[in-house]
């Protein structure tokens, strides 16, 4: 088989995740078991897996996360006084999709930044777009942007 032409040829396609796991199937003993179409199949099942990992690392950069927090590290026996029943509501995202706001409230150092951070880290997996920022840096950007005519523009990108 042409292994060369056929991975310059995936390259040049943009099927990067395809071409990773042709190379590694063809070094494979295993996968010359595999029928043409189960070939196909995990080749196909390679690509997708690695188009969605770049969607969400790239949504992941883009929403500026604070913290590295995801919703499986939650301990719900802290201080906090976190009731799971609501976060796990929280995590679903379906107040994200009847437009509503989310505002987490309590004192100094339980962590509610943290929190926030899984929160956007879920909504990412979810395929939504996050953009972390803290309320005082907000209103400051939205200030200057207000001042240098941008105000419009931000408004609206923010409401995407």
């Amino acid at each position: 088989m042409l292994k060369h032409p056929t991975l310059d040829l995936l390259g040049q396609l943009g099927l990067a995740g395809m071409a990773k796991a042709f190379a590694e199937m063809e070094s494979n003993d295993d996968a010359a078991s595999l029928s043409h179409a189960e070939w196909l199949a995990l080749l196909l099942d390679h690509e997708a897996t690695y188009r969605n990992d770049r969607r969400l690392a790239l949504r992941l950069r883009h929403a500026k996360l604070r913290h590295r927090a995801v919703p499986e590290d939650v301990d719900y026996r802290t201080r906090r006084s976190l009731d799971r029943r609501l976060f796990e509501t929280l995590l679903a995202g379906e107040w994200i999709s009847r437009h509503e706001n989310l505002a987490i409230i309590g004192p100094t150092g339980i962590g509610k930044s943290w929190l926030a951070c899984a929160i956007g880290h879920k909504a990412c997996r979810d395929n939504r777009f996050v953009l972390y920022t803290r309320l005082p840096r907000l209103i400051d950007e939205l200030t200057l942007a207000k001042g240098d005519g941008r105000i419009a523009a931000r408004m609206k990108s923010l409401a995407k």
